[in-house]
């Protein structure tokens, strides 16, 4: 299908759900009314990094693609808004196969309250795609940030995790014995992760005082919060809340569950801190999600990974580079 009658088609499938844009598709830029804060964040997937498209559809990646982007404002506690897509697509691709691609990525936008209000399309030697998403707040107080912890706070972690890392496993041919459903909860979270939108959102209501999505893994991304809040998090591994199945998966891989899970990326739970104070209404925004306590924030500097006998264990998540 030509660049024009692709892109055309494409703009066909999308709908608008919100009442701040005034152009969408089809000009060379979109028009929105803004909100007093505007939350923003980038997300790029590219096959052979991020995916294997001789092990997922198209339709995985569309998902995928908007539903990393999406998480980092379930991690702020930002409203989702906008999105704006950039694919990168192999001539011998087909169209039928881009087309699948959006309507994946656009029922992911329905369901969060997106609007995809934009984008590119280029000839590329790979499949890439490059979600960047606006989501929108009133008040600064009502995000939550990287850099809020503070000695004392509580450390905890919503729904559970090593999901992801074990889907993948099997993907990549790891033979382990397990009923059906369990298999395919695994592989389905590897493959079409959900953004915890809403908890975020409560999350942050709730008086959570730093907030961060697992992307790359507890052993990676709980540091960033250290870092950034110039405070010391003491995690132990063996509170880690594991998604059925993953001792099974980890110990075909020759590794312990819960330090399979740790290093695991791709859950896109939401690591928290809070206060004492504020545990019981963090525990119920969480909701049906979820919410684990896993350690507690001290003062210093860094990440301790502690095993069940509260020894030091180095472990490192996904590195993107």
């Amino acid at each position: 299908m030509p660049e024009r009658d692709l892109i055309a088609a494409m703009r066909e499938r999308l709908g608008s759900r919100n009442e701040r844009l005034l152009v969408g598709p089809g000009d060379d830029a979109a028009v929105v009314r803004s909100r007093p804060l505007a939350v923003t964040s980038v997300d790029t997937v590219v096959d052979g990094v991020h995916f294997d498209l001789s092990a997922c559809s198209p339709a995985d990646v569309g998902h995928r693609a908007m539903a990393t982007a999406l998480s980092d404002l379930a991690a702020m506690g930002a409203e989702p808004g906008e999105a704006y897509v950039a694919l990168m697509l192999p001539t011998n691709l087909g169209s039928v196969v881009a087309l699948e691609l959006v309507a994946a990525m656009e029922a992911l936008a329905e369901r969060s309250a997106t609007t995809i209000a934009g984008g590119d399309v280029v000839a590329s030697p790979v499949l890439a795609a490059s979600v960047t998403v606006v989501g929108w707040a009133e008040r600064e107080s009502d995000l939550a940030l990287r850099s809020g912890a503070q000695e004392g706070d509580l450390v905890g972690v919503t729904g559970v995790v090593g999901a992801a890392a074990a889907g993948l496993a099997l993907l990549q041919g790891r033979r382990v014995d397990l009923p059906d459903h369990v298999r395919s909860a695994l592989l389905q979270r590897h493959l079409r992760p959900e953004p915890r939108l809403a908890a975020g959102r409560a999350l942050a209501r709730a008086g959570v005082s730093a907030m961060i999505d697992l992307s790359d893994g507890v052993a990676t991304d709980a540091g960033h919060i250290a870092r950034s809040s110039g405070v010391r998090l003491e995690v132990t591994l063996e509170d880690l809340p594991l998604a059925g199945g993953v001792d099974c998966v980890a110990g075909a891989c020759g590794e312990s569950a819960a330090e399979f899970a740790a290093t695991g990326g791709d859950d896109y739970e939401l690591l928290v801190t809070a206060p004492p104070g504020r545990r019981r209404a963090v525990e119920a925004a969480a909701g049906d999600t979820g919410l684990t306590w896993i350690g507690q924030v001290r003062a210093g500097g860094g990440l301790v990974l502690a095993d069940a006998q509260g020894r030091g264990v180095t472990l490192e998540g996904y590195e993107h580079l």
